[in-house]
């Protein structure tokens, strides 16, 4: 009789875990009774205007736009700005992921705060949402199992850019680029996209963080005969080297052209339509490209008093699909949500034709523009023109060149 009750014991044991009654792989719900997502980004830096206050609000749209609540349990956004500091930013998501149990990590500006946070988010087993930055490391060497690099990387961006500026015989180069991670990385893809396309780099020179005198750094891409001087940096940093380039009488469409790497439309609007118009540049998303863009840009601006970046953009789209996630997974849990995000088609107003690769690089349709004359444009915040949509598996560097260790070549 023991041996008999002993065999029936382990039948029943066998049947419920068959069943998944005692699965411990993916727990099910929410836990903590709470999904909690932190913004953080650069909240009153050189930054604030692609990152900031509009990303918290894109953030805040999302999820009102959700219902304010996932499998039942409320959705709660706490926020904080790194101030462009890795060390502030690793403090931040240690201190949120350990202590007040966030539950995924968005914005997160800057390439070396981004891969300082998905550091961390890796030790800890938590999503990291990189919409906003983009050295390819996020998706080479220094990937992550939890991390969405959710918007163009640098070699994307380089790529889209230099095309279609060396179609026009921009054919040499001089790049001008901010002195750490995202500037050096954008730096070497677009001169590995010049080389291979016969163009050459004749130089390069990076500044530090937040320059205001640009007139030294223009002097010497000036001196260096290159028909494109390009400027590997953003936000602060761009507004002023546009303005310092037009100041030196460079503009976008002389013997020596001025074009920008990273820009976004906050930009344009610092810097005005007169200095810029004729750029050529990248971007995921314009406001003013169709319906559901025109939707979700009128409804921001609103709010915040600007038309979205497309890093606004990538926020909104972001948490609405991690939420997706969550709510068809039937669970919070990181391991189970990625599962369900690399499953997932994403198309909405910021990512057409999008889906996760392996390398946690979303691969989406990109577009290539050109900024109107003062005479081509009709109302306010109506800066681009459409030249090019260019498929994300054109776009993006192909996964079988990919330096993620993930990634399974072969």
């Amino acid at each position: 009789m023991p041996m008999l009750r002993s065999m029936l014991a382990a039948t029943a044991l066998a049947a419920l875990s068959s069943s998944g009654v005692l699965a411990q792989s993916a727990p099910a719900g929410i836990s903590d009774d709470l999904v909690k997502i932190g913004v953080l980004g650069d909240m009153s830096g050189i930054y604030a205007d692609v990152s900031g206050r509009g990303a918290v609000e894109a953030v805040r749209m999302a999820v009102e736009d959700f219902g304010g609540n996932v499998l039942g349990k409320p959705i709660e956004i706490v926020s904080a700005d790194h101030q462009n500091k890795p060390d502030i930013a690793a403090t931040i998501a240690r201190r949120w992921y350990d202590v007040e149990k966030v539950d995924t990590i968005t914005d997160i500006v800057g390439s070396a705060s981004s891969l300082a946070v998905i550091a961390i988010g890796q030790e800890r087993k938590r999503i990291v949402l990189a919409t906003n930055g983009a050295t390819a490391e996020i998706n080479g060497a220094r990937c992550s199992p939890y991390v969405l690099q959710y918007r163009s990387d640098t070699y994307a961006m380089a790529k889209a850019t230099a095309e279609g500026i060396l179609a026009q015989g921009g054919d040499t180069w001089f790049i001008i680029g901010a002195d750490y991670t995202f500037g050096r990385t954008l730096a070497k893809d677009i001169s590995d996209v010049v080389g291979k396309a016969g163009g050459k780099v004749l130089g390069s020179v990076f500044h530090p963080l937040g320059t205001t005198d640009y007139s030294s750094y223009i002097l010497q891409a000036q001196a260096s005969g290159a028909k494109i001087i390009a400027f590997a940096n953003a936000g602060g940093d761009m507004i002023n080297s546009l303005k310092s380039s037009a100041e030196f009488g460079l503009t976008v469409s002389g013997k020596q052209r001025v074009t920008g790497l990273l820009v976004f439309i906050t930009d344009m609007h610092a810097v005005g339509l007169p200095t810029v118009q004729g750029l050529i540049l990248e971007s995921d998303f314009y406001w003013d490209l169709d319906d559901r863009t025109r939707a979700f840009g009128e409804r921001f601006f609103k709010r915040v008093g600007k038309m979205p970046t497309m890093v606004h953009a990538a926020n909104y789209s972001a948490v609405s699909n991690y939420l997706k996630a969550i709510e068809v997974a039937g669970t919070d849990d990181a391991d189970a949500v990625m599962a369900q995000l690399r499953k997932t088609k994403f198309e909405d107003m910021y990512a057409r034709n999008g889906y996760l690769r392996e390398d946690g690089l979303l691969i989406h349709d990109l577009f290539l523009f050109q900024v109107k004359s003062p005479a081509e444009s009709t109302k306010p915040w109506d800066y681009y023109k459409l030249l090019n949509v260019i498929p994300g598996d054109k776009a993006f560097r192909p996964l079988a060149e990919s330096a993620c260790p993930l990634v399974k070549n072969g």
